[in-house]
């Protein structure tokens, strides 16, 4: 081969270097989830592969679940900070808050929390700065629209409960959202708000004299670890009640209507490779579900001697027989 010849080739392979160093990188990701469920993780794997990440080939994930317990939490934030992971992808509003406290560099994506806003992790929707962004499931027409779904169900509600972690700060502002819902449509609004199962427990008891016509219970780490307790002490008193996700439903639930899961844990897996591509978490707006499913148990409404009417059905996007 001639000398020049060499170099020049010499040359292009060098400048192929840096790109061929890209395409081997692999990136360190972090789900951090307050709860104990993985029903998120399909999704988000799902999309990731989609868009040209794939676990074992170009990322890592390292998965974390506190189970609800706060101090676990922190200590896995800090874990996955130690371990310079290149983005943290929380599950719930606590997880949110144990990410924030670990770091203010490694780039944060919430999966999926009620209101980042609200609760101070962000800026603004459009703007949220820092090294955050992520999915904000709150919606001020939600609380208004499960009302109404409960009252076209059972007609002539005037009793109405709502169970909620009050440890969680981001379900506040659910509250608060309901009780404007109630007021406007002119029904008694009755919470209760357990941290502990002993709490539960006596929650279930206040709510039995209370004697609500309708229950809605939020989604959160809390009630989805306590679903079964939940959804037997609903259906042992005959409680009509509304859920936030499917997975009550499909549990034995009457009914639920809430955002596409699926949709907005893919839409987190965008966020990602937004990030791990170039892209400031500060640049990035806060996206906001687009997508709502409605899910009926028949077979539940039937148990409590309800009739679905049939506008419900239509609406609904899956019906359980």
């Amino acid at each position: 081969m001639r000398r020049r010849e060499f170099i020049c080739l010499l040359g292009g392979g060098a400048a192929a270097w840096p790109l061929a160093v890209q395409a081997q990188q692999t990136f360190r990701i972090g789900l951090l989830n307050s709860g104990a469920d993985s029903f998120f993780v399909a999704p988000f794997v799902g999309k990731l592969e989609e868009l040209g990440y794939r676990e074992g080939k170009n990322i890592v994930i390292e998965r974390k679940f506190a189970e609800g317990n706060s101090d676990r939490l922190k200590e896995f934030a800090a874990d996955m900070v130690r371990q310079h992971v290149d983005v943290i992808v929380t599950i719930g509003t606590p997880a949110g808050f144990a990410a924030k406290e670990a770091t203010s560099t490694v780039p944060i994506v919430f999966g999926a929390m009620s209101d980042p806003v609200g609760v101070g992790l962000v800026e603004s929707l459009a703007r949220p700065g820092g090294n955050a962004t992520g999915n904000s499931l709150m919606s001020p027409e939600l609380s208004a629209k499960r009302l109404e779904i409960l009252r076209a169900l059972v007609p002539g509600i005037s009793r109405f409960a709502m169970l909620w972690d009050s440890s969680n700060p981001g379900m506040a502002q659910r509250v608060r959202e309901t009780e404007i819902a109630a007021d406007q449509s002119r029904v008694l609004l009755h919470t209760v708000g357990p941290r502990t199962i002993e709490e539960l427990e006596a929650a279930f008891s206040e709510l039995l004299v209370q004697r609500p016509d309708a229950l809605l219970v939020t989604t959160e780490a809390f009630t989805r670890q306590h679903r079964v307790r939940i959804l037997d002490f609903a259906k042992r008193n005959k409680i009509p009640a509304m859920f936030e996700d499917s997975s009550y439903v499909e549990a034995g639930g009457l009914m639920s209507y809430g955002p596409d899961y699926e949709e907005v844990f893919k839409t987190a897996a965008v966020l990602v490779v937004k990030i791990l591509r170039g892209a400031k978490p500060a640049d990035l707006p806060i996206e906001q579900p687009t997508k709502f499913q409605l899910f009926i148990n028949l077979k539940t409404a039937s148990s409590l001697g309800i009739e679905v009417p049939p506008t419900l059905l239509a609406m609904a996007n899956r019906v359980i027989e």
